[in-house]
This record gives structure tokens, C-alpha cells and sequence, in this order.
């Protein structure tokens, strides 16, 4: 399970969860962020167009399985943090009383990050996610804060679940047309974001769920992969597939949320 943090929520969600059966269908939920929220890279994207927007994301399998009193997945793939405060946030209601949000990945540049380390050099490879750590470092913080804080403005008493992101690749040698310095480098930017975000999500009193628990063996060039790597469609390149999102992402957003839903 992902580890929730950062939460007087977390203690009070499993209390209000422990009778889930009789309350669930009471529930509002309002799926928010960007491609890892939406499940781009898990197919079957309906009519959301470049949003890439997946059935097989965690929020709507999550929805399925326990019939909320209303879902409104507004994800989109490429989303940063003023894309949801832009539009993504007119979902939002009073009577939200359930949010899932990934993002702050394309704030700090990840599609950039990624082409880089798979066309350029070790050292451009490197040079780059540098950039993107002294961006989460400096200039997310603030972003996320703000995010969060309109959120709450916007649904007072809904439960907020932050969902961190993976490391893409597996650690160590293995047979991987990226090299290790690379995938050394890109899995220490997944870190170091992944602490950032969990620190703006402690400090807005919200759940934070770490995903790099359940990816743990299943990053690119492993053998049971849940995340993908270059695709003909290069929009899901190195990004979680199905099985990620169903055995990755959604356990992680169950665990928080406190409520396992049936497979």
C-alpha cells in the first residue's frame, strides 16, 4: 500500500470508512490532475481527445467498483498546476466530499526531462534533471500550496488524496537501452519530487499516497513492467499502463481513501 502522510485526515477517514457498506454511495468525488491521474499510457481514452484520459485509470476503476453518489473526472494529460486552477477546479462543489490529485510533473518540466535522457547524452541527461529538481526544490512549492489551498477554499469538507508519482526505471544493471548513470538520475528526480509534494500536502493538512512502494519491480526494462517505455504513440511513453494503474495506483488510492475496492 502506498503510505499515507501528512494527515490528521488519514486517522479520521478510516473512522468515517469503518461502516464504508452503508456510506459509500453518499459519495462525491472529483478526480483532479494530469497523464498519471488520468491513466494515459492505460488505453481506451473514449472522447477526451489529447486529455488521453483512460476507463482503466485508477479513479474511474475506483468509481466502478463502488457506484459514488457522483464522479467527476476532469484529469488531462499534460496538466500543470495552473491548468487545474484554470479550469480543473470548476468541478469542485461544496458537496465534494472525496478528491484524488496527481500533479507538479509538467511544472518542473517532465516531458522534457524524458526526452533529454532518452535522445541526449549521459552528462544532457543528468544536466537536466538538475534543472527539474531545482525546480521542485524553489519554484513548486508555492504552485502546490496555492493548488491545495483552492481546493479546500472550493470543497471545505471534502478528503484530499495527493498521489506521488513512481520511479520510472529499475535501479541497478539490468538489460535497458537507457543507462544506468540515466535511469540513476531520473529515479533521483522521482525522489526528490516525490518529497517535495509530500511536504506541501503535510502542510495543507491533507493524505498524502506514496505510489513508489507498489511500482517497487515493475519500472521500465523489468520483466513484469507497469510502466512503458518509448511508444509509437509518444504521448504514453514512460508512463504507467493498465496493470499499473489497476495494481500501482489504485491500491495506493484505496489505501488512503480507506475503502479496497473489489477485483
Amino acid at each position: 500500500m502506498g503510505t499515507p502522510a501528512g494527515a490528521t485526515s488519514l486517522s479520521e477517514n478510516t473512522e468515517n470508512t469503518e461502516n464504508t457498506e452503508n456510506t459509500e454511495n453518499t459519495e462525491n468525488y472529483v478526480a483532479l490532475g494530469d497523464s498519471y491521474a488520468a491513466g494515459t499510457g492505460a488505453g481506451d481514452y473514449g472522447d477526451s481527445g489529447s486529455c488521453m484520459r483512460s476507463a482503466n485509470g485508477f479513479a474511474p476503476l475506483w468509481a466502478a467498483a463502488n457506484s459514488p453518489a457522483s464522479f467527476a473526472n476532469v484529469t488531462c494529460g499534460g496538466a500543470t498546476t495552473d491548468d487545474v486552477l484554470g479550469g480543473q477546479v470548476d468541478a469542485l462543489k461544496e458537496d465534494t466530499s472525496l478528491v484524488s490529485i496527481a500533479i507538479g510533473g509538467n511544472d518542473v518540466g517532465f516531458a522534457d526531462v524524458m526526452t533529454t535522457c532518452t535522445l541526449g547524452s549521459d552528462q544532457s541527461c543528468v544536466d537536466k534533471v538538475e534543472e527539474a529538481k531545482t525546480a521542485a526544490r524553489e519554484t513548486l512549492p508555492a504552485k502546490l500550496d496555492t493548488t491545495y489551498a483552492e481546493i479546500k477554499k472550493r470543497s471545505p469538507q471534502a478528503r484530499v488524496v495527493v498521489l506521488g508519482y513512481p520511479r520510472v526505471f529499475v535501479s541497478g544493471s539490468a538489460d535497458c537501452s537507457m543507462s544506468e548513470t540515466k535511469r540513476t538520475a531520473l529515479n533521483g528526480a522521482a525522489d526528490e519530487l516525490s518529497t517535495v509534494i509530500e511536504g506541501r500536502v503535510g502542510a495543507a493538512g491533507m493524505t498524502y499516497s506514496d505510489v513508489r512502494d507498489e511500482f517497487d519491480g515493475h519500472g521500465v526494462c523489468t520483466d513484469a513492467a507497469w510502466i512503458h517505455g518509448v511508444r509509437p504513440n509518444l504521448g504514453e511513453s514512460y508512463h504507467p499502463n493498465a496493470d499499473g494503474q489497476k495494481s500501482g495506483y489504485l491500491p495506493a488510492f484505496e489505501g488512503a481513501v480507506g475503502v479496497r475496492a473489489a477485483r
